[in-house]
């Protein structure tokens, strides 16, 4: 199957925004925590098992990238992007009819292992085509895209909200909005599917710098470095940490205050998990394109150093402070954010463009990683302080401290990453040849 090429004078600035209508879209994933409390009262489930969905879903997203990467990149945009939008839409519509036959399991099987394949593909549809069209910005150009994918839990979660105070909290109320969601993305993930398009030369741009310049390394190669290890552990660290308050988020927040004389609504914590997608993307687009100015290696030392800050800022003195607490999980959101944006350029510094969306596919597995570990350390913690008695903040403490020592993990895995030792390099002219195969026969 060969990838649409772009005509003659085609602008590489209508490639962000078909970026963006799947990424909005598969950002979903990011306001699950609005159907845990319904889920959890329709079906009599615990917050561990609540979250079962959106871990199994996080899980699939790293799988199906690091095993769909090379399809990706044969195969081209187009086709990434329309198996993303059955599988996504798919995974809704298989989670409505588990809804409405208050079977658990249609639902992890719909929302987390269908919908969670469409996720991976979907997300890395068009990071190879962006670098590609981008050369001179890497940072900028998959930050925009990424962006959507932090900023879908901004129109997700008021829009789900509604829907269940709509149609009902109870299952059949839950099957309806499932339902409509399936529908609605697929009509909007259309959009990127006709829109998108991969460059027809190695210069998108008069200015860019040539796709066959610098380093090349292939991604069967790039697993065999240390520099790729030491990305997986930094991505994995931050991932972790990010989503684990993510994950959890509305309930947290209500748990906070709500021993204090001014507890959080349940509509007040539906716009918090709305802030804090609102910081995911701005994090996606603005530390991303920062990059660009001091470097990969020093904008993840804030991530990770800062981030760490943060937390510890949470963890003694958040109960005593909502705003405190509040823009400190903004911060901490927007790095999250910012190191998911990041980590294509990252990759396209050390290993060049050719096979740069195969590598981070395959790196991606560290989110499935971090997608069990954040709302497993967050929700086992807050599952077992509550059984011994415990309440409101204390219910996270152990939580957060841990969050500190994987950000400080990341931050030492960060500091290793050297340049790739050139006996990983591949020969410029294979790498040309292949560029050239990819090209189309005539204009």
């Amino acid at each position: 199957m060969s990838p649409p090429v772009a005509p003659p004078g085609w602008s590489r600035w209508l490639v962000p925004p078909a970026a963006l209508s799947v990424h909005l879209s598969i950002g979903q994933a990011y306001a699950w925590s609005v159907f845990k409390p319904p889920l959890e009262s329709a079906l009599g489930l615990s917050g561990t098992q609540s979250a079962l969905p959106f871990q199994l879903a996080i899980v699939m997203l790293g799988l199906s990238a690091a095993f769909g990467g090379t399809l990706v990149e044969r195969n081209g945009p187009r086709w990434a992007m329309t198996v993303a939008l059955v599988c996504f839409s798919s995974g809704f519509l298989i989670s409505a009819l588990g809804a409405a036959t208050e079977q658990y399991w249609l639902i992890v099987l719909g929302y987390g292992f269908v919908g969670g394949t469409g996720l991976g593909i979907g997300y890395i549809s068009p990071v190879s085509t962006l670098i590609k069209w981008f050369p001179d910005r890497p940072g900028m150009a998959t930050g925009i895209a990424i962006m959507g994918f932090g900023g879908g839990a901004l129109i997700a979660s008021p829009w789900s909200a509604q829907m269940l105070k709509s149609f009902g909290s109870d299952s059949s109320g839950i099957a309806v909005a499932f339902l409509v969601h399936g529908l609605a993305y697929a009509v909007f993930m259309s959009l990127g599917v006709l829109l998108v398009r991969v460059p027809r030369g190695e210069k998108p741009s008069p200015s860019a710098p040539s796709a066959l310049d610098g380093v090349q390394v292939s991604a069967r190669n790039a697993v065999r470095t240390p520099q790729f290890w030491c990305l997986w552990v930094v991505l994995c660290m931050n991932v972790t940490a990010g989503i684990g308050i993510l994950e959890k988020a509305a309930p947290m927040i209500t748990d906070f205050f709500a021993d204090t004389s001014t507890p959080v609504t349940v509509s007040a914590a539906a716009g918090f998990v709305a802030l804090l997608s609102a910081a995911n993307m701005a994090g996606r687009i603005g530390w991303s394109s920062t990059s660009d100015l001091i470097g990969r290696k020093n904008i993840y030392r804030v991530y990770l150093g800062v981030g760490a800050l943060m937390y510890a800022l949470i963890a003694w003195f958040g109960d005593s402070s909502k705003p405190l607490f509040v823009l400190s999980a903004l911060v901490i959101l927007s790095f999250y954010g910012g190191g998911f944006a990041t980590v294509p350029a990252y990759l396209k510094d050390l290993f060049g463009p050719y096979q740069v969306g195969a590598i981070h596919g395959r790196l991606l597995t560290a989110w499935s990683t971090a997608g069990v570990l954040g709302p497993l350390i967050v929700n086992r913690i807050a599952d077992h302080q509550e059984a011994a008695g415990r309440h409101g903040s204390s219910l996270y403490g152990m939580s957060f401290l841990i969050m500190i020592g994987l950000l400080a993990v990341g931050f030492v895995a960060n500091e290793l990453v050297r340049p790739v030792d050139a006996r990983h390099h591949i020969p410029a002219p294979r790498e040309a040849a292949d560029v050239a195969r990819q090209q189309p026969e005539s204009a």
